[in-house]
């Protein structure tokens, strides 16, 4: 059986981390680096930094981050917020990432996906898809969670890995900061659609949930955030209990 990742993410705003809840109500939680660094040494098999402002001043921010975190961390490292563009996932990989996550910018112009994937491997595109219950399914959100689209987000994630995304972040809206549990029913829709790897985010409260998101949900790996930010458990402590649970992971 193929090993699951557990993945920490940074939301990234003014050279900070921050930490909401639905993507608002936004607080201070440190230093990007050296909670990419800690949450490396503690067993995380990938780092997300996420710039949740993106504008142009944001942007290079961002990438200065990256520069100094990918001069001292070994495990990949994706980032993503504001990338309109192949050149700018470009500057991204150059800053350092191993993995760049698009999501306004590939509904806003689905060419992106298939033009970054050409230029750089599918390996390195990550579509972002940010979805809310509605009327039985789920409606994609774009713009940090705020602005409602025509999508549905399993049919969109389909036409993502179609047009050359090789793996799906996926956050529930709803379960965001709430630490009561990822959308299984959203997280499996989604796992049995596409043939790439889907990233259950949105919702981490306990090593359970991981489990369930990783098992009844179809993933192949767990976002998780404000639970290690405000030190409840580390990563190590959550990859033990998975590993008990019978979830093969790698351990440090």
């Amino acid at each position: 059986m193929l090993t699951r990742r557990l993945i920490a993410c940074l939301d990234v705003k003014g050279g900070r981390v921050v930490k909401g809840v639905r993507f608002e109500s936004l607080r201070d939680v440190g230093d990007p680096v050296e909670l990419a660094v800690r949450y490396e040494h503690q067993g995380a098999d990938e780092i997300v930094f996420l710039d949740i402002s993106a504008t142009l001043e944001e942007r290079e921010t961002l990438l200065e981050v990256a520069r100094r975190t990918a001069e001292r961390l070994f495990i990949p490292l994706t980032i993503g917020g504001g990338i309109r563009g192949a050149d700018e996932v470009a500057r991204a990989l150059r800053a350092g990432a191993d993995k760049v996550s698009i999501n306004t910018a590939a509904v806003e112009r689905p060419e992106v996906l298939s033009e970054s994937a050409a230029r750089f491997g599918s390996q390195c595109v990550v579509a972002s898809i940010d979805a809310r219950r509605e009327n039985g399914g789920w409606r994609v959100h774009t713009h940090g969670g705020k602005e409602p689209t025509d999508l549905e987000a399993v049919a969109w994630a389909r036409e993502c890995v179609r047009r050359g995304a090789g793996e799906i972040l996926l956050t529930s809206i709803d379960r965001d900061g709430g630490r009561s549990g990822y959308d299984l029913d959203l997280t499996r829709a989604v796992a049995e659609a596409v043939d790439v790897p889907v990233i259950a985010s949105g919702g981490a409260g306990t090593a359970e949930h991981m489990s369930e998101a990783l098992r009844r949900g179809g993933a192949d790996a767990v976002l998780v955030a404000g639970i290690l930010h405000d030190g409840m458990t580390t990563v190590t402590a959550l990859k033990r209990r998975l590993a008990e649970a019978g979830i093969p992971m790698r351990l440090a």
